[in-house]
């Protein structure tokens, strides 16, 4: 049976990833040590998901509580397996800007080191394997914020003019701009990626995603924006909306349409591939339009506030543009809208996440 490794896999892309690579036939061994619950709280916890996915799942699935910054206890797990090891899905990370001010060195290790240790037990054991990375758009820095956004009612926009008015594309540079640690932490971790699938001529590809989401996701004050609004909309929690008149514009990608977006890239793989990934113009929208979103879905208001100071690095506006993958991979559709998707996070979370506000849990 062929072996998928899928790292973090208690998270939001990682147990997408799980559920999609036991359909279609692996093994998988998931990597996950439960880091988020360390950088977020336990309500960011990814063991009840771990939980969950063995006992959907059985021996299909395996996981290990693993860190990625351990280098032998990597190879050993890759030596084990060795050529039966088809694919990996580097999901795990640092995943917020904010929290890696505090603490430079874990976000950097975890982020640049784990990452390098994977493509290294990869290259040297199973290096017929496709090797998928979950990057990030601030690799990019703030360099979209120097676009020239034009002010309207509920969102800032691009002049229809604009090159980049479809969306953000790979020829944007990631020079000279501030990108926040973690941004620096990722941009090493990506550049590690392309190399080694440029020097040694592995299979590999950075999927550089915008706002990643779903219901599963344990959204965080910190991190998982539409999953903790809509769950500060359930709970009557305070949400803080930090700058740009709360007008900034993110793209949002279901988790399960980015796990196809790996599986057509596993099936025709390429060496050192780039893509921005996103919901592109198709699902986007600034932060006014999501609240009332989740207030109209939740049908109850938001208590919010908005804070003039906005977060260190943090884009004003971006979109994905999706053409290059929809060019290399023209099979791939997106299944769901913001309103879709904020749906599907409230009916499967909503009961829950009222229960934690009435007990102020």
């Amino acid at each position: 049976m062929p072996v998928a490794v899928v790292t973090g896999s208690g998270g939001l892309v990682g147990s997408e990833s799980v559920r999609h690579f036991v359909g279609a036939g692996f093994e998988v061994v998931g990597i996950d040590n439960d880091l988020r619950a360390y950088f977020f709280g336990p309500s960011a916890s990814t063991a009840g998901q771990t939980t969950k996915l063995v006992q959907s799942l059985g021996g299909a699935f395996r996981p290990l509580d693993l860190d990625i910054r351990d280098e032998a206890g990597i190879d050993r797990l890759f030596s084990r397996h060795g050529r039966s090891i088809e694919v990996v899905v580097h999901a795990a990370a640092q995943p917020s800007h904010d929290w890696a001010a505090s603490e430079p060195i874990t976000d950097f290790t975890i982020n640049a080191n784990g990452t390098l240790n994977l493509l290294e037990a990869t290259r040297l054991h199973a290096p017929e394997a496709t090797f998928i990375f979950a990057s990030t758009n601030k690799v990019y820095g703030d360099r979209p914020n120097s676009l020239p956004l034009v002010e309207l009612e509920t969102r800032l926009e691009l002049p229809e003019d604009h090159g980049y008015h479809r969306g953000i594309d790979t020829s944007m540079s990631i020079d000279e701009t501030l990108h926040s640690l973690f941004g620096a932490s990722k941009v090493a971790a990506d550049v590690l990626v392309q190399e080694y699938g440029r020097y040694f001529g592995m299979a590999t590809v950075c999927f550089r995603g915008g706002c990643l989401t779903g219901p599963g996701h344990a959204g965080a004050r910190l991190h998982g924006f539409l999953s903790y609004l809509m769950r500060c909309t359930v709970s009557g929690e305070r949400y803080t909306v930090f700058g740009y008149g709360g007008k900034q514009v993110r793209d949002n990608l279901h988790s399960a349409d980015l796990v196809q977006a790996f599986a057509a890239f596993h099936a025709s793989p390429r060496s050192a591939a780039v893509y921005n990934i996103g919901g592109g113009r198709d699902s986007n929208c600034s932060m006014l339009e999501a609240i009332a979103a989740c207030e109209r879905i939740a049908q109850r208001e938001l208590d919010w506030e908005l804070s003039d100071e906005s977060r260190t690095g943090d884009h004003r506006w971006w979109i994905s543009d999706l053409d290059a993958f929809r060019r290399d991979y023209p099979s791939w559709r997106l299944s769901y809208g913001v309103d879709e998707i904020l749906r599907e996070i409230h009916e499967q979370n909503a009961e829950a996440w009222q229960r934690a506000g009435v007990s102020g849990g």
